[in-house]
C-alpha cells in the first residue's frame, strides 16, 4: 500500500511539474476576438493562474457608443468588492485611462457581485465606449479586476491592431 500511495505522489508531481513548465515556457494562448479587413483584437490572460474567456460581437461594433461582449471565469478569490483598471500601452509606455468600482460591499450593482471563491461568474450584456474611431498602429490594452483585498480576480491583455 505504501509503495501505491508513493508511486501515486510521484505521478502526481512529475505532472505538476510539466505542467509548470509548460506554462512557463508557452503562457497562456491568444484568443482571437475579432478580426475585420481594417481591425485584429486579441487577447491573452495576464492571470499566471488561469485563463479568461471572452468574446465580442463583432469588430465594427467597438467604434459605436457601446459594445455587447461576453465574459466569464472562475473566481479564486471572494468578491465583496471588485474594482477595474483599464490601462493602454503605446510604443513602450502604459498610461492608465479608466478605473472604477463595479461592485460595492453593500450595494451590488451586478449579478456577480458577493460570490464567492469557485463560483463561475458570467457577464453578458453592453458596456460602454465612446469610442468614435481607433487610430491606426498596433497597441496594447490591459484590463484588470481586483476584489476588496487587492487580489486579482482576472487580468486580460488586448492587442489591438488597425491598419
Amino acid at each position: 500500500m505504501t509503495q501505491a500511495v508513493s508511486h501515486s505522489m510521484m505521478t502526481f508531481k512529475v505532472a505538476s511539474l510539466i505542467s509548470l513548465l509548460f506554462y512557463t515556457s508557452t503562457g497562456w494562448p491568444t484568443h482571437t476576438v475579432c478580426k475585420s479587413n481594417h481591425l485584429e483584437v486579441y487577447y491573452t490572460s495576464c492571470d499566471p493562474l488561469q485563463d479568461f474567456a471572452f468574446t465580442l460581437d463583432s469588430c465594427s461594433g467597438l467604434t459605436s457608443e457601446s459594445v455587447t461582449i461576453r465574459a466569464a471565469t472562475v473566481l479564486r478569490y471572494s468578491i465583496k468588492e471588485l474594482f477595474v483598471t483599464v490601462s493602454l500601452t503605446m510604443t513602450s509606455k502604459s498610461m492608465p485611462v479608466f478605473s472604477k468600482q463595479l461592485c460595492e460591499r453593500d450595494h451590488p450593482n451586478l449579478s456577480f457581485c458577493g460570490k464567492k471563491k469557485g463560483e463561475h461568474i458570467y457577464y453578458e450584456g453592453a458596456i460602454a465606449t465612446n469610442i468614435h474611431t481607433i487610430p491606426q498602429g498596433d497597441f496594447n490594452v490591459t484590463v484588470e479586476l481586483f476584489n476588496e483585498d487587492w487580489r486579482t480576480v482576472a487580468c486580460t491583455n488586448f492587442t489591438i491592431m488597425s491598419h
